[in-house]
């Protein structure tokens, strides 16, 4: 196959000639017809009959039957009626197969690990063709910066009901796209022609999240689905149509970053910043000389009210003018706009402390009390988020498959199609965050000794608040507002032309693939300064934004996780707040920085797969073998802008001062392939299947790691005071993971949907992608804090020393700012700071003032500062191997059933959490156990499976931060019922309840004892009729 198409490198505008062929080759609808390319080993009579057999019993049998006929390794769902798929969320039903675990967001599946392999390294395809993956991940996470543009596809954004199918091939084919390293999990849909005549559906669900707060306590599911034939059977329509709407709320615990130090580096901890200069501070479990210890920056409390709309729509015209010859073309459309008000409640550590208790019985010395005491005008912390995003998917393909003999047919697929992704908050953006405070705080403590961090805290406002002796909008005032923003495009452009011939008892498929594709991500953050960060102005939120901020009770809304002081808590919309307080001031300027990445993939193949039934011993065999060959060319261009300085606001608050100039920056890539495959299968007896599959598969690393940009990080705190710093630069020549694949299991089959299964499979996988760090100056920038001599920071720490005070980020900061601000006079600002110190220290009301009227900006006395530039480089192997265990079982025709699995999943790489926290490590992540158990009943009408799944602790993120430590997620279970009766032939009625015991997410730093992020979970109930014309 030769497929040519203009050479231009990175485009910004594409060429118009798919649409001319989609539209020339006539057909619309929406999830395309089956392009015959992982369903061609597939038995075509058990796709026709996908909807024909009702119910949890036959949709298993259906599932049973496709795992029993396929070559190699795969499992499988199919719908128990037209438009009723056994879950609301694909996810969710795709964590009930084995070795396939899920990643949540706002406690939906949204994510699929299978075997392992995160969901950058599983392919997902609709139909057999590759799909587009555009999406801000930032709805119901983290943070604020979620800049996207990774392979990972989102199953919330599809409605189940328009699925007929989903097939997971664990072991690689050649008539498969390359990419799921873990797994190619291919979405099925109906197609008209292959149900004659008419058949529709029409069912509505009442949602009740139990969660919610702010918004409706009940919100509709519509869905519609229609298939008509005329009376020869050679035209055919299908229509799919879906709406739903959930709103939710997500009370969540976090803390912003935890600093890992090496007393060999660093210095021990009692002569530390942390302990105050006169010996006060009260220490419990000493750090060892040799031990880790970590301290936490903060803690944090968060409430999100979070609102989601999704409408999918799915078109599909055949006709078949001869016998021989079925044409499809079809339009699929998905969109999802969701939007989150997040309000925070954050206690800060000014340091050093009072009081200090460790556990020291880990590699690592754990802060798990913190205590500091205050006078009153150390600020607690409300910012306010608004974070809305939208997501579109549009797919337009066409079909042609032509028998042109009585042994061979031909089969000719393309499709264009698009995935966009960006903000959609008031503002145009992704997110918008209003920072502020009230500076109150008498003293504070957090307590995480139970495992989640239980705020307490005093308030005085008599010092620079409102004086009324309670905690409300009067006593806050702003400090900086920020916006960040993120719109991706993704573009798919396909084309597959392939043959087959079937000659009896053999086969042999040969064809070509052309896959080009464009990630367009533009990425944009602001920050201006307001009243700063030491609040210079009291009050102005209210002055400037009467009435936008009320108090509520944030602690009321936990419900089962732990919680702390938390009565009084101030929620606002943060786009009218942000506009309001930005107009207030006018002159302070707005730090922004924009990054414009393009990457073009272009990939061709050719491949050839041979099928043959014979015996073996005297026994029914099956051999496939196929070999692909892929060549892989990358571009990538980036457009940045520039830093010109680093700008010392407060303490440990740092920002990277953009110059308002760009720069382009470019890089390519090249890498070709050969993919065989062997796939062997015996009948050990008319029940047991004997499997053993030989793969080499590739995963194509993230697009976000192929971009051309760099970019210089802030500090985390004075480099003099042991501050990180960190960088990052992309790289477009990476390599994709390559994984030599080897399957062997066995498969009983000993009743009509009874089956008992236990594999093994092992890969070993090089190129896995590690970090190459390099100790380099950025853009020339300067460090303001290096504290070396012959730099105002150097002096200044003379001066701390001499005065005998503690040397703590505040006063550094302080002790530079008065020595610009005394023109570098550095006696004349020693005397300053003397004067202001009150039983040896500096009232927080004095720091505050100093951090409001200065900013510190690098000169050309101090040093270039060295960022640890992380770039990432194939420069790791790793093996992961694990066994599969499956059951499904029915007791003869009382309706009674059960279906489980367990999967144990090896690597032979791990995290230390005893490393130096200067040295990244490698390990692989998404590996852990799971499990899952379904109890099934189904007669008389009434369906019932009350299923629970479970997933170990796993490794989410490696070298996170400048300690480059990870990131765990503790293991998870949950509980799902659903129930369903039908009433008669055409109408059913149905219940459903998730996550019924309301099971809560944890995730820790480093080592357990070091919270890092908790998410309360709620139960959701939904109600639904279904009617079947």
């Amino acid at each position: 196959m030769t497929f040519t198409k203009e050479e231009s490198g990175v485009r910004g505008k594409r060429s118009p000639k798919w649409a001319a062929l989609l539209y020339g080759a006539s057909a619309i609808s929406l999830i395309s017809a089956m392009p015959a390319t992982a369903q061609e080993a597939v038995d075509e009579e058990s796709r026709q009959d996908v909807v024909v057999v009702q119910g949890i019993r036959g949709s298993l049998e259906r599932a049973m039957d496709l795992k029993r006929e396929a070559n190699g390794v795969l499992d499988a769902i199919s719908a128990e009626d037209i438009g009723k798929f056994p879950d609301t969320n694909l996810a969710e039903s795709l964590q009930r197969i084995t070795g396939v675990s899920i990643d949540r967001s706002n406690g939906e599946g949204s994510k699929i690990t299978v075997r392992g392999f995160g969901p950058d390294f599983n392919l997902i395809t609709l139909n057999g063709r590759t799909m587009p993956t555009a999406e801000v991940s930032l709805i119901g996470e983290r943070g604020n910066y979620a800049a996207g543009a990774d392979r990972a596809f989102d199953f919330s954004n599809l409605a189940s009901e328009g699925v007929s199918g989903l097939e997971v091939y664990k072991t690689g084919q050649a008539i498969l796209p390359s990419g799921g390293i873990g797994a190619t999990v291919n979405i099925t849909t109906r197609r008209p022609l292959d149900t004659p005549g008419f058949q529709a559906s029409a069912g509505a669900k009442i949602m009740n999240d139990t969660s919610v707060e702010a918004g409706d306590d009940f919100t509709p599911e519509l869905t519609g689905l229609a298939s008509w034939t005329d009376n020869t059977e050679r035209f055919g329509i299908g229509v799919f149509g879906s709406y739903s709407k959930r709103d939710s709320g997500a009370p969540t615990q976090q803390v912003n970053d935890w600093l890992v130090f090496d007393p060999a580096a660093d210095g021990l901890f009692a002569d530390s910043g942390y302990v105050r200069s006169g010996g006060t501070t009260q220490i419990t479990n000493l750090p060892a000389d040799d031990q880790l210890y970590a301290i936490p920056q903060d803690s944090r409390y968060d409430f999100s009210d979070i609102s989601r709309e999704r409408v999918n729509g799915q078109l599909v015209l055949q006709f078949r003018p001869m016998d021989t010859l079925t044409l499809t073309g079809d339009v699929t459309y998905a969109q999802t706009e969701s939007e989150e008000q997040r309000y925070e409640q954050t206690n800060w550590f000014a340091t050093p402390f009072d009081q200090i208790i460790f556990d020291t019985d880990g590699p690592v010395a754990t802060a798990v009390f913190l205590q500091e005491n205050n006078n009153g005008s150390k600020d607690i912390g409300f910012e306010q988020t608004n974070r809305a995003t939208k997501d579109e998917m549009t797919s337009l393909g066409f079909n042609a498959e032509w028998e042109f003999s009585d042994r061979g047919r031909m089969i000719f697929d393309a499709h264009s199609s698009e995935a966009t992704s960006g903000g959609n908050n008031p503002l145009g953006v992704a997110a918008t965050f209003a920072t502020m405070g009230a500076p109150v705080i008498l003293q504070h403590s957090v307590d995480f000794r139970n495992g989640y961090p239980i705020q307490s805290y005093t308030i005085d406002d008599s010092v620079r608040g409102n004086g009324n002796g309670i905690l409300d909008a009067g006593d806050i005032g702003s400090q900086v507002a920020r916006s960040a923003d993120a719109d991706m495009k993704h573009q798919v452009d396909e084309i597959d032309l392939r043959f087959v011939w079937d000659f009896g008892s053999s086969s042999l498929t040969v064809g070509g693939n052309y896959r080009d594709t464009e990630m367009t991500r533009n990425s944009r953050t602001t920050q201006q300064d307001l009243g700063s960060w030491g609040i210079s102005n009291p009050g102005d939120v209210e002055q400037f934004a009467p009435g936008v901020m009320e108090a509520y009770c944030l602690s009321c809304t936990f419900d089962d996780i732990a919680v702390g002081q938390g009565d009084v808590a101030f929620r606002g919309d943060a786009t009218k707040l942000f506009t309001a307080l930005s107009a207030a001031y006018p002159g302070n300027t707005n730090n922004i920085s924009e990054t414009s990445d393009i990457l073009a993939e272009e990939i061709t193949s050719i491949f050839a797969q041979f099928e043959m039934e014979s015996e073996l011993l005297s026994r029914p065999a099956r051999i496939s073998a196929g070999i692909r060959y892929e060549d892989t060319k990358v571009t990538a261009t980036t457009l940045q802008s520039i830093p010109s300085g680093i700008l010392w606001t407060a303490d440990n608050d740092f920002l990277v001062q953009q110059s308002g100039t760009k720069e382009n920056l470019s890089g390519e890539g090249n890498y070709d392939h050969l993919l065989p495959n062997v796939d062997f299968q015996v009948d050990i007896t008319d029940n047991i299947i004997g499997r053993a599959s030989y793969s080499k598969t590739i995963g194509r690393v993230a697009y976000n790691n192929l971009f051309a940009s760099t970019a210089a990080n802030a500090p985390n705190r004075p480099t003099a005071l042991g501050g990180q710093v960190t960088g990052t630069s992309q790289n477009p020549a990476l390599l994709p993971l390559e994984s030599d694949n080897l399957d062997i299991s066995a498969e009983w089959y000993y009743g009509d949907a009874s089956y008992v299964s236990i594999g093994y499979f092992d890969k070993r996988v090089k190129n896995f992608i590690g970090n190459g760090v390099v100790d380099r100056n950025l853009f020339g920038l300067r460090d303001p804090a290096s504290g070396l001599g012959g730099t105002r920071s150097g002096d200044a720490l003379d001066v701390i020393n001499t005065l005998g005070v503690d040397e703590s980020e505040a006063n550094l900061f302080t002790m530079v700012a008065l020595i610009d601000a005394n023109g570098g006079n550095v006696a004349a600002a020693q005397a300053e700071f003397a004067s202001n110190l009150v039983g040896g220290a500096l009232p927080q009301s004095y720091v505050d003032s100093i951090l409001g009227l200065y900013d510190v900006t690098g000169n050309a006395d101090d040093p270039l500062l060295i960022f640890a530039v992380a770039q990432p480089i194939n420069n790791k192997e790793g093996n992961i191997d694990g066994i599969e265990f499956a059951w499904q079982h029915f007791f003869g025709e009382t309706g009674f059933g059960f279906a489980a699995n367990y999967t144990m999943v090896n690597g032979d790489v791990e995290l230390d959490p005893a490393s130096p926290p200067n040295e990244n490590q490698f390990a692989l992540v998404g590996l852990s156990d799971t499990a899952n158990l379904t109890a099934i009943y189904e007669n008389y009408g009434l369906s019932a499976r009350l299923a629970y799944n479970w997933r170990d602790t796993f490794l989410q993120t490696t070298n996170v931060g400048g300690d480059r430590s990870g990131i765990y997620v503790e293991d998870f279970g949950q509980f799902d019922l659903n129930v369903s009766y039908d009433i008669n032939e055409h109408v059913a009625v149905s219940f459903e309840a998730i996550n019924i015991t309301g099971e809560d997410q944890r995730v820790y730093h480093r080592v357990p004892e070091q919270f890092y992020y908790s998410y309360e979970l709620s139960p959701r109930y939904l109600l639904g009729a279904r009617y079947k014309f």
